[in-house]
């Protein structure tokens, strides 16, 4: 099961796309392409792209350029009459081949199209996209575009303020092509949404030259994303547009290829060891020429032992940190909030507790809903819910661990 593959809820008539995996056991589902519902793997069923021959649906709307995937509309009824197909135009008979020839005065009729064999296009050097194409008014797909003449080996990743950065694609891209969607973006998200990361390098088979990897990243905001709609090339659809080679990959000179770089010199073994690894990175070319470091041994510092928490977890600021004198944000409050909720727990199921109430408050419930959301995906929790209210009100979660 991979992102873009259109599921089936097993327990009702449901259907929907892959929009993130979320971990070994739950999937992320946009239902009807319009909002996402966290659901386990076991739950669903791929829907095969066959459907769309056995009950008169729809196949799947491609643009052009791309590759069939899994990811596609297949299961979509269309009741709609199927346009048949433009007709050739017929050959021209031979009264009108000689015409052309006696008005162009050329030895050969050239039938086809205006254009020659020497009027060919110089090969585009610039011409990879980041488009956001809609999928619904509400969900986008994060599409790369190649319109050179130019093979692209790719990665894709996404970098938040929660994880620095996650690799989720990686593939070749042929020339005038698009790529499936490698990602779903929701509209009403906006304000949180990841910055992507484009690593690429064209290529071509047998070409006569190197180039550097070009990497991109892209940032949105929305003074500028509005205005960036248009036209997209390669798929012929209205869509979000980012180009990635503003400058174009610069060319490796073969003499730059040709230099190899001097082989360090061998350094004697010293007491403390030597770095394996850097010095067969150096050895290899796979790394500057410099001295190989030489590691100090030492004894490795004893682990601390693991303290347990208190039962009673109390998350408010003033609890935390009674030492802060300087107003906070509430996005800063909230991190520090989180971050002591996860050590707290990760400490109570290193020493074995059997439960832990933490304390979180009223306010607006920000905090609580985040807290019940990051329990209900760790699968080391036996249950969770409301302690006491004669004692917490609703302010605290009583969490039971495995």
């Amino acid at each position: 099961m991979n992102v873009g593959d259109r599921v089936r809820l097993l327990t009702g008539t449901e259907e929907g796309i892959v929009t993130r995996l979320l971990d070994n056991e739950l999937v992320e589902v946009a239902i009807d392409n319009d909002f996402t519902i966290p659901v386990l793997r076991r739950e669903v069923v791929v829907v095969a792209p066959e459907e769309g021959n056995n009950f008169n649906r729809a196949a799947p709307d491609y643009g052009p350029g791309q590759t069939p995937g899994k990811n596609a509309n297949a299961s979509k009824k269309d009741r709609s009459q199927l346009r048949p197909a433009a007709p050739k135009p017929a050959p021209p008979s031979l009264q009108e081949a000689l015409a052309a020839v006696a008005s162009s005065g050329a030895g050969v009729a050239k039938i086809g199209g205006p254009a020659t064999a020497g009027s060919k296009a110089a090969p585009a050097a610039k011409g990879l996209f980041l488009a956001l194409v809609h999928q619904s008014p509400e969900l986008l797909g994060v599409t790369l575009i190649n319109n050179t003449e130019a093979d692209v080996l790719y990665t894709y990743g996404e970098e938040t303020s929660a994880r620095p950065y996650r690799a989720l694609a990686a593939d070749k891209l042929g020339p005038k092509a698009s790529t499936k969607p490698l990602s779903f973006l929701h509209m009403k998200n906006f304000e949180t949404w990841p910055a992507v990361v484009f690593q690429l390098l064209p290529t071509r088979l047998n070409g006569e030259a190197a180039y550097e990897v070009i990497t991109k990243r892209q940032g949105f905001k929305a003074s500028t994303f509005y205005a960036s709609q248009r036209p997209a090339p390669v798929i012929g659809k209205d869509a979000y547009l980012f180009q990635l080679d503003e400058r174009a990959a610069a060319a490796i000179a073969p003499a730059q290829l040709a230099q190899e770089a001097p082989v360090a010199p061998a350094v004697p073994a010293a007491p403390g060891g030597v770095d394996v690894a850097a010095l067969k990175a150096q050895l290899s070319g796979d790394a500057p020429a410099k001295p190989a470091a030489v590691v100090a041994a030492a004894a490795p510092a004893p682990a601390a032992p693991v303290v347990a928490p208190a039962h009673e977890f109390d998350l408010h600021l003033e609890a935390l940190r009674p030492d802060i004198k300087d107003e906070l944000s509430n996005t800063a409050i909230l991190r520090l909030q989180l971050d002591a909720f996860e050590d707290a727990l990760s400490r109570a199921l290193a020493t074995n507790m059997h439960e832990i109430v933490f304390i979180h408050g009223m306010g607006n419930g920000v905090l609580r809903k985040e807290i019940h959301r990051q329990l209900s995906r760790n699968k080391d929790i036996k249950f969770f819910e409301d302690a006491r209210k004669e004692k917490f009100g609703f302010g605290a979660t009583l969490v039971r661990l495995k």
